[in-house]
């Protein structure tokens, strides 16, 4: 059947069926219905979605199944794992303690480093980018087009699944796991329960649970009822290219009308044979354009009829292939095609009527899907905006949400800055070297204070304000004593504090405020839970060494510091979007840093306004506080932590270019020689038997991978790798193994690779030797950036495979029909 429904022709044992759904709906339970229910309690844009991630399963299956995956270990992911233990064996002579390794394998990995190894952020940034450049692909054409939900599957797939997955996979406790079931010799589980019966790939998930009726909803019978309707039916299936469809209906209805009569003769016995022979080369032979996937027996019996004696065309009166095909079509346009005629353009026309015009249909098509109970994703786009769980939104242009006087955001105006290295304090004597990293503060608790500036009716308003206690102790050589003050900050002076450091030093990844709340109340309350995460905040700050010395922040922590940079002209939210654009900003500057921005922003300020957005644009910001914890943890911590100015090269096919080695025996004899230091007499030896031996040891690899995969492909062996799957995502509150267990079986999987080697290869290459390669070898699988690195280089070359017109040119593989 045509692409967009391509998983109702996958078949999949019932219970693999079943943990993907589980998988699927953990995503939406996780990920969609937190924010969602509190929106709506309408299942149409959820069921939306869910054919979404069908039509994204379906796809990566299918292409799964067109790669030959032993072909590509062996040819191209082999090669890229020796190029990574060439770079651990060259980082091991440059240090002899394994903790030291991993830094001195990312210095040898220089410029060549994958992008997404440069930090955290680039990483997840990585992860986005390429989901957005597979969506051509694994998206419906429609769902592309809807900027809202294709934000909403970016989001979820690079920052919920498959962020998790890699830092999973890279897990060295999981690489240990991996090479113990590799090296395990005994015979594999067998399955305990038969297979069970083969069932239409995630049809239960994909089922719509929305049971609201809507008032735009349409009946097949209504649409051939109204000759207008059926016109702007046809046109939409044209569009869609399945006007092959109703036409098979139809053509059937009156084939029907004419085999039905009572007594047929003979002319019209041979006239319906022949709209037979029509009915099967149109739309059932491979070849034909207008095929419609019928099941082999509807094929069959149709084919016999038609190319039978013309006699027998009488027999379809009795036989079951032509109904069941009508009722197969039928059910594809009552279920498939109706209700995404009722959600398209031409039904909205027909609608309005006139009501636009030929100039305004490119406008027209993106706002008409706002009207009507039940239009999907797009809905609802303008009210997700801050609910992501991995990021929020900024840049927009938002609705006016009633909020009350006093919690109006700041309108930062570009005041004059001076953010430079000069001794001069806000506090205390001039001329005094100052050092913000020997301050201490805290903020122990939250107070009011009476703003006179705000007042309602005839009462000044009284504002929730963070209390910082600030000690400072970095004049106790020239003879102070420590000195103690408190400064009171609202919410959103910390945001511009965050805000000004951004522009003159850049980000800092360990020390990130919480997103900032645009929608609802910054109450007492709220401030109280956001206590900890901003002293925080604030004492990450001070740790920093280029800010040592930063007038911002030190102004920031005096009481009488800098007030007109933190405390802005208060205007609505509102109006923000007009304000940016109708009036220039004013030069931000500082004294020798920062040169290119500067000018930048100066030739920026000079041009015109550029004219408003048609509707709002969606940036992302950075993750939220509760993210970032899952964005920088213990193991990885900020990956290579290098800077987005480091110098490197595009060189996608680098682990191929270098390597002149090729195939395993290749492979067998460059570990030998660069990771055991084989003797000189047995390298010999093996390049004289190269000759007659690698073309047999390459065959039976193959061999052997693809008995591997079979077996790994068992039903009862993809369930546990999906059930895997769902822990490593969406097991968070699981306790984590102890340390005493990773040690554990890290010494297990130590001892398993060294009884790997056969003894006879033991002596020929040395005890010591066989000690020292698997030592190396072991020792670079435990480095968890290593891992990521290779784990990354691997998922380019999958990727590439999988989607090959990625590498075609841009006009060619725009060219590329999405059609499966």
């Amino acid at each position: 059947m045509l692409f967009y429904r391509s998983w109702l022709d996958l078949k999949v044992p019932s219970k693999v069926d079943a943990s993907l759904s589980e998988v699927l709906e953990l995503v939406l339970e996780n990920f969609i219905y937190p924010w969602y229910r509190n929106i709506t309690d309408d299942e149409s844009s959820v069921d939306e979605l869910r054919g979404t991630l069908c039509f994204f399963a379906s796809v990566l299956v299918q292409r799964i199944h067109k790669v030959d995956i032993p072909t590509v270990v062996t040819k191209k992911m082999l090669k890229a794992a020796m190029k990574h233990i060439e770079v651990i064996a060259k980082a091991r002579q440059k240090v002899k303690n394994a903790e030291f390794l991993q830094q001195a394998a990312l210095e040898e990995y220089g410029p060549e480093l994958h992008v997404a190894l440069r930090s955290r952020r680039d990483e997840l940034h990585y992860l986005r980018k390429l989901t957005e450049l597979l969506f051509p692909y694994i998206l419906p054409p429609k769902s592309t087009e809807c900027r809202s939900l294709a934000l909403l599957i970016r989001e979820i797939l690079s920052g919920s699944v498959f962020l998790p997955s890699m830092d999973f996979l890279a897990d060295p406790d999981t690489v240990n796991h991996l090479l113990l079931i590799f090296t395990d010799d005994s015979p594999p589980e067998k399955a305990t329960e038969p297979t069970s019966s083969l069932v239409p790939f995630l049809q239960k998930f994909a089922e719509p649970r929305n049971k609201k009726p809507s008032v735009l909803k349409l009946e097949l019978k209504e649409i051939r009822d109204q000759q207008d309707l059926l016109f702007r039916f046809m046109n939409f299936l044209k569009q869609e290219g399945a006007v092959h469809v109703l036409q098979f209906c139809l053509t059937v209805e009156e084939f029907n009308d004419r085999i039905l009569q009572p007594e047929l003769t003979d002319t019209e016995k041979m006239s319906l044979h022949e709209e037979v022979q029509k009915i099967y080369k149109t739309y059932c032979l491979d070849e034909s354009i207008d095929k419609i996937r019928f099941d082999p027996f509807i094929v069959e019996e149709i084919q016999r009829i038609a190319e039978g004696p013309y006699m027998d065309v009488v027999k379809l009166q009795t036989m079951r292939c032509l109904f069941e095909a009508y009722e197969h079509v039928l059910h594809l346009l009552e279920n498939v095609f109706t209700p995404m005629f009722c959600h398209s353009d031409e039904y909205f026309r027909h609608l309005l009527r006139g009501a636009e015009s030929p100039t305004r249909n490119s406008k027209f098509n993106r706002t008409t899907q706002k009207r009507g109970e039940s239009f999907g994703i797009s809905r609802i786009g303008n009210k997700i905006k801050g609910v992501f769980k991995s990021s929020a939104m900024e840049g927009a242009m938002l609705p006016n949400y009633n909020l009350n006087e006093g919690e109006d955001d700041f309108i930062e105006e570009g005041v004059m800055v001076m953010e430079d290295d000069s001794p001069e304090e806000a506090v205390s004597t001039p001329n005094t070297p100052r050092n913000l990293a020997a301050w201490k503060i805290s903020i122990p608790y939250v107070d009011f204070f009476d703003d006179p500036s705000l007042e309602r009716k005839d009462r000044k308003e009284r504002i929730p304000v963070f209390c910082i206690d600030v000690e400072r102790n970095d004049r106790r050589a020239v003879g102070h004593e420590p000195e103690h003050w408190s400064v009171y900050r609202r919410y959103l002076e910390f945001y511009v504090l965050e805000s000004k450091l951004t522009e003159f030093h850049g980000t800092f990844p360990d020390a990130q405020l919480p997103s900032k709340r645009i929608i609802g109340p910054r109450n007492y309350e709220f401030l109280k839970s956001k206590r900890e995460e901003f002293q925080e905040y604030l004492q990450k700050l001070l740790q920093h060494p280029e800010l040592c010395n930063s007038q911002l922040l030190a102004d920031f922590l005096s009481p009488n510091g800098g007030e007109t940079q933190f405390l802005s002209k208060m205007l609505p939210d509102v109006n923000l979007g007009k304000i940016i654009k109708s009036v220039p900003g004013k030069l931000m500057k500082e004294k020798g840093q920062h040169l290119e921005p500067f000018i930048m922003n100066f030739i920026n300020s000079c041009e015109s306004p550029k004219p408003k957005p048609s509707r709002p644009e969606l940036t992302i910001l950075s993750p939220t506080s509760e993210n970032n914890k899952k964005l920088f943890n213990d193991l990885f911590k900020n990956n290579a932590n290098r800077s987005e100015n480091t110098e490197r090269r595009q060189n996608q096919n680098y682990f191929m270019e270098m390597m002149t080695v090729e195939g395993v025996y290749d492979y067998l004899m460059y570990v030998g020689r660069v990771v055991f230091h084989i003797p000189d007499w047995l390298h010999h030896l093996l390049m004289g038997g190269r000759i007659l031996f690698k073309n047999t040891l390459e065959l039976y690899t193959d061999y052997y991978l693809h008995y591997k995969l079979e077996q790994l492909f068992q039903e009862h062996r993809l369930v546990s790798l999906i059930t895997l799957l769902r822990d490593a995502i969406f097991c968070e509150n699981t306790e984590p193994r102890s340390l005493q267990d990773k040690q554990k079986r890290a010494k297990q999987t130590f001892e398993e690779m060294m009884r790997y080697i056969p003894d006879l290869i033991g002596k020929c290459i040395g005890e010591e030797a066989k000690y020292e390669g698997i030592r190396l070898l072991f020792d670079g699988m435990q480095q968890p950036v290593l891992n990521k690195q290779l784990t990354y280089v691997l998922l380019d070359i999958g990727i590439q495979e999988l989607f090959p017109e990625l590498s075609k040119g841009p006009k060619e593989a725009s060219s590329v029909s999405c059609w499966m």
